[in-house]
């Protein structure tokens, strides 16, 4: 059983390798990369890349001390360092396996302050939440005003969403919502007929305490201005990279929204950092500013691979800080 997990864990990771690898080489395959080391060297500046990386820390530090916050209700009390350090950890393992740092990141406040892992995963779904309303929202207003830029995409990328819903009958949408009723059935009566059902009753208890802590939340302005402030940070992390490169700097505000929110929603796909599918929704949308293609390709692949060695520096700094960190009990 044991050996059978693994094999699938190795399959989901080489399969979302793969799939990334797949698009990058799609993307880059004839690109001139002797002319992407003169833009590195010699056409590029250096100093607001420099300046963007405190906002790149700031965003996983605010996101260690939110998540502090929402543990605090339910009688969790973890060091801040430690919450920071589980977050700079949980980032850079997800570049190796996507999406297993949220897991991670409760494993590390177990592990050395004794927070129970089931509530610790209660507040990373809601932080998720949380964070997919506030996108969503942003999107909505970016959606606004800037809806020619949007459909241009859309019909350049061959996504057309009334054309998809349009398949659906009421009768397909009965049909579907009946399967899925099915299937939640299924899986109950699967839970309750196994020895692992308590197990697993009382790890989904935990992870509803840990999502209704947020009604109890001590600090509501401050949870709200962390929230905002990783957001923030995250975006100033990636606009002020636009002054990088004479192709980008003079695009505005407005496409580096659009083209985060764009890049935020592709990283969705499971690839290590959302490598390929964040490169090709930047690449497109920049082109639709009119960002010739190869400068579009160079700024992609550059600012996406300093930021990636950003948060594996992150990631190896959390691991030394954590070597040295005592364990409570």
């Amino acid at each position: 059983m044991e050996l059978k997990k693994n094999i699938n864990n190795i399959l989901n990771i080489c399969m979302s390798v793969t799939f990334g690898g797949l698009i990058l080489y799609w993307m880059y395959r004839g690109f001139d990369f002797g002319r992407l080391r003169q833009v590195l060297l010699h056409e590029m500046n250096w100093t607001w890349m420099l300046l963007s990386f405190p906002f790149g820390i700031s965003a996983q530090l605010f996101r260690g001390w939110r998540w502090r916050l929402s543990l605090e209700p339910m009688g969790e009390s973890p060091r801040l360092t430690t919450s920071v350090n589980a977050v700079f950890l949980s980032y850079a393992s997800s570049l190796v396996v996507p999406r297993i740092g949220e897991f991670l990141r409760c494993g590390v406040l177990k592990r050395y302050d004794s927070v129970t892992f089931s509530k610790a995963l209660g507040t990373v779904v809601v932080e998720r939440a949380i964070d997919s309303l506030l996108i969503m929202t942003v999107t909505a207003l970016t959606l606004i005003m800037q809806i020619r830029v949007f459909d241009t995409f859309f019909e350049q990328t061959g996504t057309n969403l009334h054309s998809t819903l349009s398949r659906f009958t009421p009768a397909g949408y009965a049909v579907t919502a009946l399967c899925a009723a099915a299937a939640c059935i299924m899986a109950w009566i699967v839970m309750r007929r196994f020895a692992i059902y308590n197990k697993v009753l009382t790890t989904f208890k935990g992870i509803w305490q840990g999502i209704m802590s947020v009604r109890q939340l001590r600090n509501v302005p401050l949870y709200v201005a962390l929230t905002l402030g990783i957001w923030m940070s995250y975006f100033l992390h990636y606009y002020l990279t636009f002054f990088c490169f004479e192709s980008t700097c003079g695009l505005g505000i407005d496409c580096a929204l659009v083209t985060f929110i764009v890049g935020s929603i592709a990283v969705i796909v499971p690839t290590p950092n959302g490598a390929g599918p964040w490169h090709f929704a930047v690449k497109t949308m920049l082109i639709l500013y009119g960002v010739a293609d190869n400068d579009a390709l160079n700024f992609v692949l550059i600012v996406h691979s300093i930021q990636t060695l950003l948060v594996v520096g992150l990631g190896l700094y959390s691991c030394m800080a954590l070597a040295m960190t005592s364990k409570r009990t």
